[in-house]
């Protein structure tokens, strides 16, 4: 199966900056858990969690850390890299989210720092539905994006396109949040808790 190439990918070395930004913060010790506290506080003890766009790592190897059985995906190879060297007992698969195998369900799956808007074009719901498809009984999907992109290739994803995308895909929202630490939802930034609607659970 051919796969259409990534926002992400057909930017290529535009977006170093973001591996270059998290690697500084990790050498000066900053704060860069607060995805991984909330996915904490949302999963059970021991939780099957699948990190998708993990990019260097950070928000899988804090979980992991936290107990969790982790699984992360990255296919961009210079991000594996750099996860390798920051984080070496992490294992991550080079999956695109469209080529992630039946693995056994997932507890949470987490589409944190843009991964949403960088996707192939018009694979959102295909991504969506594929990822239902992996989650457990009563599991749900953590996910946050910038409403009006960022930069470098990114697209504009408007709140109610990704809403009808969701359903589309046989999800819910479950919640909207502003931020990591959920604040209210606000015009920039959007956070949200999705689950498998009322058909998929049964």
């Amino acid at each position: 199966m051919t796969l259409p190439p990534t926002r992400w990918e057909l930017a290529g070395e535009r977006n170093r900056a973001y591996a270059e930004s998290f690697a500084t913060r990790v050498a000066d010790g900053s704060d860069i858990d607060g995805e991984a506290r909330l996915a904490d506080a949302m999963a059970p003890r021991g939780a099957r969690i699948l990190d998708v766009g993990s990019g260097m790592g950070r928000v899988a190897a804090a979980l992991a850390a936290r107990g969790h059985d982790v699984v992360a995906t990255e296919p961009d190879a210079a991000l594996r890299e750099q996860s390798r060297a920051t984080y070496p007992d992490l294992e991550v698969l080079s999956h695109q989210a469209l080529d992630i195998p039946e693995l056994p369900g997932f507890d949470l799956v987490l589409l944190i720092g843009n991964v949403l808007i960088y996707l192939g074009q018009d694979t959102e719901r295909d991504v969506l539905a594929h990822l239902r498809s992996l989650l457990a009984p009563g599991g749900r999907v953590l996910a946050g994006f910038h409403l009006h992109g960022t930069r470098n290739g990114s697209r504009v994803y408007p709140a109610d396109e990704f809403v009808a995308d969701v359903e589309a895909a046989g999800l819910r929202v479950d919640s909207r949040f502003g931020s990591y630490e959920l604040h209210p939802p606000n015009d920039e930034y959007a956070v949200w808790v999705l689950s498998a609607a009322a058909a998929e659970q049964a």
